[in-house]
């Protein structure tokens, strides 16, 4: 196993090591170097190797420099925390510190890629009661042990269509808050359609993040956003959100797109919303079974590895000339490593994280939602299930086979399980063209640092 991944990007010459997450910019005979001490060769041997590359000095100054690093913790550094992993999951007593409210099973789309299947996840149209979400906060209150920060998403479907019981439920959580010692973070997730200037006016008070879904260019989003009928629905959503993104500063929001084998050139649907003004924007691409016809596939890989190098070249001359923006897939912090704490836990869904459906039952996640071997419990009963609550415990990066070679491990965390789930029927598995992309993200986000450091 690695203890450091080296790549080129941009023109320099990076070594991530892995287990410290420090990063180093090295010359080309470093760069060289670097793997012939990995495999344990002496300084002799190395020599000869490089010889007709590079001069002697300059090799015997590149391995003294990778030797000084290696002392002070800063190369070739050994993974102190897997020994832990079993005695951690043991002792760790995870709470519940946020829950997906799914406010309403329906929407006013007809979105192709949508996995909620126009907000019915995989049973019927619903919408919650404010009994049911008075419930669910009370039971997140009760279970998030001495946690005092909690989080509250509204999702759906369209939350929208369940405003009034959104807010009531803001008022009742705030109305909590000072009871119990806790505070509340709340965030909503639109497709715009029903955004009015109230319903900005009591975001911009009382959310602290809101999501809007967008997927870029106009042909781009009509084609995969319609309304049922089939019109499409970019010049309805596009002037509110403008002018939601200014309202809150250019700040605590997200653009968030989609991107299929429809638009691989989804590079351009980024910079389309960063040239219109948005400075927070997130295209992902779309997790869907090779059945369906926007679905990524293997051979798409190569194109959608190269848009993110275009994506990550012009985002570093933006930077550069005062008109950056941030692409949540590039945004890593470099400063402390990897958490500890994330690499052992993964990403809380089904311990510290879980969705609440209309009608009050508790999944994992959103994206488990309707599959009914990982129902959890109930907010009248709470976790009736602690065996998938404990499955998911035990779900890390040291219990995937996958992960175990993967320089970004350590990054992801294991990746997303519903993915994981969907397309190999295990938790423990691997999303394979999820893992690949992650990887290009990390490089791209590693490079786009160095290069702005300059």
């Amino acid at each position: 196993m690695s203890l450091i991944h080296r790549y080129q990007s941009g023109g320099y010459n990076i070594v991530l090591d892995i287990n410290s997450g420090c990063i180093h910019l090295v010359d080309q005979v470093t760069y060289e170097v670097l793997p012939l001490l990995e495999e344990g060769k002496k300084e002799q041997e190395i020599l000869q190797i490089l010889a007709g590359k590079f001069g002697a000095e300059e090799i015997c100054t590149s391995i003294s420099e990778c030797e000084n690093l290696v002392r002070e913790g800063m190369l070739f550094t050994r993974d102190i925390y897997e020994k832990a992993i079993d005695e951690f999951s043991r002792n760790r007593q995870p709470v519940v510190k946020a829950l997906c409210l799914h406010i309403a099973h329906d929407c006013n789309l007809a979105c192709r890629y949508c996995f909620a299947e126009e907000g019915e996840y995989h049973g019927r149209r619903a919408i919650m009661p404010f009994e049911v979400g008075k419930k669910a906060l009370d039971f997140l209150i009760a279970s998030s042990g001495a946690r005092k920060n909690l989080e509250v998403d509204f999702f759906g479907g369209e939350p929208l269509l369940n405003w009034q019981t959104v807010k009531e439920l803001v008022e009742y959580g705030r109305s909590q808050e000072a009871v119990h010692n806790k505070r509340f973070r709340f965030t909503l997730t639109t497709n715009g359609v029903l955004l009015n200037d109230e319903v900005m006016e009591f975001c911009n008070r009382e959310m602290g993040n809101v999501v809007l879904s967008i997927d870029g260019r106009k042909e781009v989003h009509d084609y995969m956003r319609p309304f049922r009928k089939g019109a499409g629905s970019y010049d309805l959503i596009l002037p509110k959100f403008l002018k939601f993104a200014e309202q809150r500063n250019q700040d605590r929001y997200y653009v968030r797109g989609t991107f299929t084998r429809h638009n691989l050139d989804f590079s351009r649907d980024v910079l389309h919303l960063a040239d219109l003004g948005f400075k927070q924007i997130s295209v992902e691409p779309v997790v869907a079974p090779e059945t369906e016809d926007y679905a990524i596939r293997k051979e798409d890989i190569p194109e959608i590895l190269a848009q993110y190098d275009l994506l990550a070249e012009e985002m570093i001359r933006r930077e550069k000339e005062g008109r950056g923006f941030n692409f949540f897939h590039f945004m890593i912090d470099l400063t402390g490593g990897p958490c500890v704490y994330k690499r052992l836990s993964g990403c809380g869904s089904g311990t510290e994280y879980l969705a609440v459906t209309p009608w009050g039952d508790l999944y994992p996640c959103h994206q488990f939602v309707g599959e009914e071997e990982y129902l959890v419990g109930n907010v009248d009963e709470g976790i009736t299930r602690p065996s998938v609550t404990k499955e998911f415990s035990d779900c890390n990066v040291y219990t995937k086979p996958a992960c175990k070679e993967c320089f970004a491990r350590f990054y992801c965390s294991g990746g997303c399980a519903a993915n994981a789930f969907h397309f190999t029927g295990n938790i423990n598995g691997n999303y394979e063209i999820g893992c690949v992309l992650q990887r290009k993200r990390i490089e791209c986000a590693i490079m786009i640092k160095a290069a702005l450091a300059e």
